[in-house]
């Protein structure tokens, strides 16, 4: 009896096995999101060197000074880079005047003599202000949204330096048919959700004047602000990178030494 029951419940399950193999399922909706998203553009970056490697390569100064300036006059009215000071601009190559200058023309928070909240005028050593006091403030201004702190931001994405580019050029009016997008958002094929609450923010050509007459471009200020969000993630990426290769060489080196060593030490033994 015993063994009628288990022969049973295993013709049960081979019966269930096979129906689940046959039946016909249900079609499943694919993820238009998914299918509609684009990976980053692959550009070639001055900072990563010959074969965009990323072994080699130093910052164009010049950019990362055009870059900032693109964050100053467009990117700061809603994103902040508080992760940086005022006096890590020298190394884009302000002078100390310049930085001075730069600091003043913001405010940032301080204690009275009253022992009473109120700002004062930066100074080098502090760093960018936050342009929102608070998340709550951030998203009663902006609509819900929360623009995001920038100084990590090529470090926060995959491929960070290629995305940012990509993002900012990569607004279209052209909506694939199918896609809904609130009337509050921006087609972007190159953000996670393809509806993005950011307005384009490199509008047009002209949008900044450049003073080394570069072109006033939008495909230029994107690459202009991608370097130097790529500076602000990693200051010291010429430092790492100088590291890197004196190490190497100093590998191949010892390397070498130590197999002519090898070689030496066990001559004799290897006649005898």
């Amino acid at each position: 009896m015993i063994r009628w029951g288990a022969l049973a419940v295993g013709l049960l399950f081979v019966i269930n096995a096979l129906w689940g193999a046959i039946a016909p399922r249900e079609d499943v909706t694919p993820d238009m999101a998914k299918a509609l998203h684009k990976h980053p553009k692959h550009m070639e970056w001055v900072h990563n060197g010959p074969g965009n490697l990323g072994v080699l390569g130093t910052f164009d100064r010049a950019q990362l000074q055009r870059g900032f300036q693109v964050y100053k006059e467009v990117c700061s009215a809603c994103h902040s880079i508080n992760r940086v000071a005022f006096r890590d601009l020298a190394d884009l190559g302000f002078t100390p005047a310049q930085i001075k200058t730069i600091a003043g023309e913001y405010e940032v928070p301080a204690i009275d003599s009253a022992g009473e909240p109120t700002t004062r005028k930066a100074t080098a050593a502090d760093k960018f202000p936050l342009v929102y006091a608070n998340e709550a403030a951030a998203r009663a201004a902006q609509n819900g949204a929360n623009p995001p702190d920038l100084s990590l931001m090529t470090k926060a994405r995959p491929n960070g330096t290629n995305y940012v580019y990509s993002l900012l050029t990569g607004y279209s009016d052209d909506v694939p048919k199918g896609w809904t997008k609130p009337d509050t958002l921006y087609y972007n094929p190159y953000f996670h959700s393809i509806n993005i609450a950011m307005p384009p923010p490199l509008a047009a050509d002209g949008q900044v004047t450049y003073a080394d007459g570069s072109p006033a471009t939008v495909d230029q200020y994107a690459k202009d602000v991608a370097t130097f969000l790529t500076w602000t993630a990693e200051p010291k990426l010429e430092n790492r990178k100088e590291t890197g290769v004196a190490v190497i060489l100093f590998l191949i080196v010892m390397t070498g030494l130590g197999y002519l060593t090898y070689r030496k030490v066990w001559a004799d033994v290897k006649k005898a």
